[in-house]
């Protein structure tokens, strides 16, 4: 799906505006380009409130700093981890919203458009940031990829549903944006690489 063109459907969908923009803004994203660096303050206080609004406030950003630990961070994900588990519910929730306000054909063409958007970039960047830090796994690069893929069609649901910055995933995109893979949360910490 071509976002400049259809002006009509975006017209008529007034959430869908607010799609059209962060559309724009895949492409030009610092997609990990500082994995393992120390967050800065910005990056730490987005990391912080993104825990608290998912449910868990004692949840501390963990710098993990190679890649091996990114690697094992996100294999030992177990999808029913209550982060996981809360994510999902959001999920859900989002997409009950985002229907209220977009006929739901619409909705899916409109998401997999974000998704088919994000997938070049996202794993372009994810083959550069590898070879700059002598990563030769396929996994790895699945593993960072979907996160960032994923993370474009929360962002965007967000959006659809006439939500804000102040969302979860709204403020989990902007760890991407800050070049980091937010890896997930596992007990009192929150991994980001």
């Amino acid at each position: 799906m071509d976002f400049d063109d259809h002006d009509a459907l975006f017209e008529a969908y007034p959430t869908l505006a607010g799609v059209r923009r962060f559309a724009r803004l895949i492409p030009n994203t610092d997609w990990f380009a500082r994995v393992g660096q120390p967050l800065d303050p910005v990056a730490r206080d987005e990391a912080r409130t993104y825990a608290a609004a998912l449910g868990f406030p004692d949840a501390e950003p963990a710098i993990l700093e190679d890649w091996q630990d990114a690697a094992a961070a996100a294999e030992t994900l177990d999808l029913n981890t209550p982060a996981w588990e809360a994510e999902a519910q959001l999920r859900r929730d989002l997409a009950l919203a985002a229907e209220a306000e977009v006929e739901p054909r619409v909705l899916e063409l409109v998401m997999t458009g974000i998704a088919e958007l994000a997938a070049d970039p996202v794993r372009e960047a994810a083959e550069t940031t590898a070879a700059l830090l002598g990563i030769h796994d396929e996994d790895f690069l699945r593993a960072a990829s979907g996160g960032a893929v994923q993370a474009c069609h929360q962002a965007a649901l967000v959006l659809a549903a006439g939500q804000g910055a102040e969302h979860p995933f709204s403020l989990k995109f902007s760890l991407y944006e800050h070049g980091r893979w937010p890896v997930g949360i596992v007990g009192a910490s929150f991994n980001i690489f």
